[in-house]
């Protein structure tokens, strides 16, 4: 299995993944034109894309897909009723065509098994994916607040995570943020922070984990440098140096893994 993830942050969410033939994006949260030309940076061509999967109905996760649908009608939209409903209310005149899929459901694209969870989130529905094609299981966790014992046994299992490192806890207070919202991402339907996940991330470690990319960095209340070391920090105190760490950005995309 290979996977390049497009954007990360909130101004924008697209993963790329593909195994044996099959392509999906996880999220279409890139303006439609800038999400071809990631793609195309990338090696890859948007035609090839068979599937798009929606996490939740948050805009930084479905707005391009109004125009990118219109350019690529053939590709299949996947979503759970609530996060189809929250988008279908942003496009009312698009008329999006919709693979509805039940949260804690399995089903298979191609090549590609996905299992959708839930997570704690203050979104109509959200789910977190794990996407195995047989050899090789990716999970993919952003946008949660909570590690909730099912989100542990979903990832416990990954060979590559995807794994939100949103915030910096002292740095999120400190911030001129309003406390609405640090309450807000601080809270349980929330945002992980750096140290949420990494306590999350050493409950589950396991000898099948080889990858792991922080995603979902704040831009005001954390930094790549800081969410790599606390998570760093971790793996060295838990003995697994052997594990690949990286940070993913808002603005550029990342390597194409192979997993």
């Amino acid at each position: 299995m290979e996977f390049c993830v497009l954007a990360s942050g909130s101004k924008g969410n697209c993963t790329y993944v593909a195994s044996n033939g099959t392509a999906i994006l996880i999220d279409m949260g890139l303006p439609a034109r800038p999400a071809v030309h990631r793609l195309q940076e990338a090696g890859i061509a948007p035609r090839d894309i068979q599937a798009v999967l929606f996490s939740h109905d948050h805009k930084d996760h479905y707005k391009g897909i109004g125009v990118f649908s219109k350019k690529y009608p053939s590709i299949r939209l996947f979503a759970n009723e609530g996060t189809a409903s929250g988008i279908d209310r942003e496009f009312p005149a698009t008329h999006l065509r919709w693979d509805i899929f039940e949260t804690a459901s399995a089903f298979d694209i191609g090549a590609l098994h996905i299992e959708a969870f839930s997570v704690s989130h203050d979104a109509s529905d959200p789910v977190g994916f794990t996407i195995s094609d047989g050899p090789s299981r990716l999970g993919i966790a952003t946008d949660f607040g909570q590690a909730t014992p099912l989100v542990r046994s979903k990832l416990s299992k990954c060979n590559a995570l995807i794994l939100e490192s949103n915030h910096d806890y002292e740095m999120l207070m400190a911030s001129n943020r309003a406390w609405t919202l640090k309450t807000r991402i601080a809270g349980r339907s929330g945002h992980l922070s750096n140290t949420d996940a990494a306590d999350l991330l050493k409950s589950i470690l396991s000898e099948h984990l080889r990858l792991l990319l922080l995603a979902h960095i704040s831009d005001a209340c954390n930094t790549p440098a800081l969410a790599h070391h606390t998570m760093s920090k971790m793996l060295l105190s838990m003995r697994r140096p052997d594990i690949t760490l990286d940070v993913l950005h808002q603005n550029k995309i990342s390597a194409r893994f192979t997993v």
